[in-house]
């Protein structure tokens, strides 16, 4: 069996693995590091999704880095998040430190040596790999690539015609002259339907609607600011700005003003589909925006499909499928040759990886999150789960630069350990679920909540969706506050003495 040491070892090659791996090589140069990725090569979900149309629903500008400009569309399809990774990847000669192909089974964490020891496989060899790493940063996402969460529902096997999951769609797939139901009306739906142009028709079956918005997919102020022939770096920056300020002041209008905007968002769907189109129905959501995503649908083209005819939405519940195709609660059926499901992901929780901590295993509902991305009896890692109201970078970036100043300053202070927990005051501080329901309740957060962290009321101790809060506030965490313990003894201790 291959063993090895390294300073860090970053789990997962998508966007928050390498944007990792960027900070740590610029920030913590004298830091050895690794990355391990299950997959044959770069950009996780940018990579094992294939589905008709595959894109961004988050602009670049903010879902790209905060270090590498992007010069391309604001909406971007899977190939150009992935060629834009590659370029940060060849850049930075960050390929050097890439395991592919390597998926890592156990996380055993050691008091006594300060040590994790990471149990992998080699799947193109079959070798079993053992790395130890000083410090574990948990870059690999939150849901099971290839395997989409699919509902109960009855007599599936009575179906003659192909069911698909969106997540597990493979490329030989032909839809061409053929009728589609796409299930599920998230971001996955909208993006598939439009992009579906060789069938016969697509049919969106959803159980209720969902929040859109519309626009063009392209941002003036950039188009603008290369005309004037502005440095890339310049005009990546101006803009990131601009669209950050003007979805800080949308999200406060959802929560100060929800019948406003959701009445704005409804209005431009009309506008769109016209004044006999049943928009009350198919595209009035019963919850207040941004309970749960709103997802951005470019050039308005799901709304285009429906209005030249080339698509449909119906707006009702399964009852059961049928030799071809779903009966409905409501009694009508829809016949399909193609049936494709995008209800949603399976979250996973660390990779699904086997952690122990001293030889005990872990249950991570057990731990209390610090600010998201450390976890109460979690010595030497941080996780990385983006924002729902905001791009998923934006905490990406956040979290590996307090990653690397934590670092710097264990080093500095010759600390081999650090972990977080509650401090004095926070010992009758009730904790609850991860994410409240009033706060954010898509159906994978909610099947899921027994699985994640649990939180606290105060800031310190929530996942909040705040980044215009975080950006302020993640720079100033003061290492030595009374959250943090370091070689088992608290940080406020060893400044008092």
């Amino acid at each position: 069996m291959t063993e090895e040491h390294f300073d860090i070892l970053i789990v997962g090659a998508g966007i928050s693995g390498i944007g990792a791996a960027w900070h740590f090589s610029k920030h913590c140069p004298d830091a050895s590091f690794v990355i391990l990725e299950k997959f044959e090569t770069y950009g996780g979900t940018w990579w094992s999704h294939r589905y008709p149309g595959i894109r961004s629903d988050s602009d670049l500008y903010t879902f790209g880095y905060s270090f590498k400009p992007w010069t391309g569309p604001p909406i971007a399809t899977a190939d150009e998040i992935r060629a834009y990774m590659g370029e940060v990847i060849e850049d930075t000669d960050l390929d050097r430190h890439i395991r592919y192909r390597h998926e890592i089974s156990t996380a055993e964490w050691s008091s006594a040596d300060n040590l994790w020891t990471i149990t992998a496989t080699n799947s193109e060899t079959g070798e079993e790999v053992r790395i130890t790493a000083s410090f574990l940063f948990m870059g690999q996402g939150y849901y099971r690539h290839r395997e989409g969460y699919w509902p109960d529902w009855p007599g599936m096997a009575d179906y003659t015609g192909q069911l698909i999951h969106s997540e597990e769609w493979t490329d030989d797939i032909d839809y061409t002259a053929k009728n589609v139901l796409v299930i599920g009306s998230g971001a996955s739906a909208a993006t598939i339907v439009p992009n579906m142009q060789d069938a016969d028709h697509v049919t969106m079956l959803q159980r209720s609607p969902t929040f859109f918005r519309t626009g063009r997919n392209a941002i003036p102020i950039a188009d603008q600011l290369r005309k004037l022939q502005i440095d890339d770096a310049w005009i990546h920056e101006i803009t990131r700005k601009q669209i950050l300020f003007e979805q800080s002041a949308f999200t406060a209008r959802t929560f100060s003003e929800p019948e406003v905007v959701r009445d704005e968002l409804i209005g431009e769907v009309r506008r769109l589909l016209g004044p006999d189109y049943d928009v009350d129905t198919h595209f009035t959501p019963s919850y207040r925006p941004w309970r749960q995503r709103i997802a951005f649908v470019p050039d308005a083209d799901l709304f285009e499909a429906i209005s030249s005819g080339k698509a449909s939405v119906v707006t009702d519940e399964i009852d059961r499928f049928t030799e071809n195709g779903v009966r409905l609660k409501s009694g009508a059926e829809i016949e399909a040759d193609l049936v494709v499901a995008a209800t949603g992901f399976n979250m996973n929780t660390l990779g699904d990886i086997a952690f122990h901590v001293d030889g005990a295993p872990l249950d991570f509902h057990d731990t209390v999150t610090y600010r998201g991305m450390m976890f109460t009896g979690l010595p030497n890692m941080a996780w990385v789960f983006g924002y729902f109201r905001a791009s998923w970078t934006l905490r990406s970036d956040l979290v590996s630069e307090f990653v690397c100043r934590l670092w710097q300053h264990m080093q500095a202070t010759g600390a081999r350990r650090v972990e977080v927990a509650l401090r004095p005051e926070d010992s009758d501080m009730p904790v609850s679920d991860w994410v409240t329901s009033d706060n954010f309740n898509p159906g994978y957060v909610t099947r899921s909540l027994h699985l994640l962290p649990r939180a606290g009321p105060k800031p310190e101790w929530q996942h909040t969706q705040d980044y215009w809060a975080d950006k302020d506030v993640f720079p100033e965490i003061d290492l030595a506050g009374a959250e943090f313990v370091y070689d088992g003894v608290p940080a406020a201790k060893v400044a008092a003495e």
